[in-house]
């Protein structure tokens, strides 16, 4: 099915499913969208000469992860935009350092978060090293290019003191898009863009371009290649503080019995045996949201279904996306008391089993594992209550 995108107030959810952009970058071709579940494959892998480097056969048949493709030290075009404090920056300045310059909307609740938290990795995978790496990113949304939208953005994913968002007037971004060859696609109030992460080295050559896929369990993985490609341009060739497989990993869906660990203590179970309804969020929707509101909204639903014999609800907190579990787990606590259990999915596996391409995603599962339903966005509890009574 298509979800509905539409938030509560008519207002039209940013980044949300749609067709996959083309992207031509520095003569690469290669598809991708801001919020399309895409599968580029990798066209190189990295440098022989560093040791350190586990790209494998099985990384390459990963369909979750890029591996890269060259940009053949083509000149990083510069340009010069503000950052979320409002301060003038232009790319030419931070030569001498690595950077990691990404295009991400300043109101995206899909792929960018798994592209910010993938950078965030990256420069710690780096250990002392991480130092010599610049985070960048520019903002991909035409409709939301105010500095407080950057800051909204970093704000609520920890990263106002961690990197500098950039944006500017529609105009000026749209230069800095097409320089880069980012597509940027608006249609009925929904955004896509392509979900580019470029490694440009100390002298301001582009080196890789990566397209981030949406897949939860894969945001390490995708840290770990582009920290290998980092490590490449540093003179000390720093180790890596942590190695993981690079094979795919596999999900676990709804047919699987899962046991997750609860937000306040305890456990969650999910997996057949009885209807349930689950709903993916991240606590960082408070910037696109009222998410208190909406949390809270939920016991209204959970108190109705024993009485009208409607699936159980059971909330899923999309751990791997969090700016810290920390902060997720202490907004949590400021809910008060919820009427359903809250499980945290730390690893992204439950999120990819249950087809997860947005946050919030609702999904009705039946007593068999089977999905006979989903939603991307907000629900009342009565259209809630309406689309379980629906798709039993």
């Amino acid at each position: 099915m298509t979800p509905d995108n539409t938030m509560p107030g008519g207002r039209k959810r940013r980044a949300p499913l749609a067709a996959l952009a083309t992207l031509v970058v520095m003569g690469v071709a290669a598809l991708a969208g801001c919020s399309s579940s895409s599968s580029s494959s990798a066209s190189s892998a990295a440098s022989s000469g560093n040791a350190e480097s586990v790209l494998s056969t099985a990384a390459q048949a990963n369909p979750n992860i890029d591996l890269g493709s060259s940009e053949g030290n083509a000149p990083a075009p510069d340009f010069r935009l503000v950052n979320q404090f409002g301060q003038a920056m232009s790319l030419s300045q931070f030569r001498g350092k690595v950077i990691l310059l990404g295009f991400e909307d300043s109101e995206c609740t899909t792929v960018c978060p798994l592209t910010t938290q993938s950078m965030v990795l990256a420069k710690e995978l780096l250990g002392k090293a991480g130092t010599s790496v610049q985070l960048l990113g520019v903002d991909a949304n035409p409709d939301a290019t105010s500095v407080s939208d950057v800051l909204s953005y970093s704000r609520a994913h920890g990263m106002v003191n961690q990197w500098d968002f950039l944006t500017g007037p529609a105009a000026q971004l749209k230069q800095v898009w097409g320089s880069y060859h980012i597509e940027v696609q608006v249609a009925q109030g929904e955004i896509d863009h392509t979900p580019a992460l470029f490694v440009i080295d100390q002298q301001g050559r582009l080196q890789k371009v990566y397209l981030t896929q949406m897949a939860y369990s894969s945001v390490g993985q995708d840290a770990q290649v582009v920290a290998e490609e980092v490590s490449s341009l540093l003179p000390s060739h720093p180790k890596l503080t942590s190695l993981q497989s690079l094979a795919a990993i596999s999900p676990q869906d709804p047919t699987a019995h899962i046991t997750l660990p609860g937000f306040d203590g305890g456990s969650v179970a999910l997996g057949p045996g009885q209807p349930r309804l689950v709903v993916f969020f991240a606590t960082w929707l408070s910037e696109t949201s009222d998410f208190a509101a909406e949390m809270t909204a939920l016991n209204s639903y959970a108190k109705a279904a024993p009485a009208r014999h409607l699936p159980q609800l059971t909330a899923v907190d999309e751990m791997v996306t969090e700016p810290s579990a920390a902060a997720a787990t202490a907004t949590l606590h400021q809910l008060g008391t919820l009427g359903y259990p809250i499980g945290i999915d730390d690893t992204g596996r439950v999120a990819d089993g249950y087809g997860v391409q947005d946050q919030p995603w609702l999904v009705l599962v039946n007593s068999v594992g089977k999905v006979t339903w989903s939603h991307d966005g907000w629900l009342t509890p009565s259209a809630l209550e309406a689309a379980a009574a629906a798709h039993p």
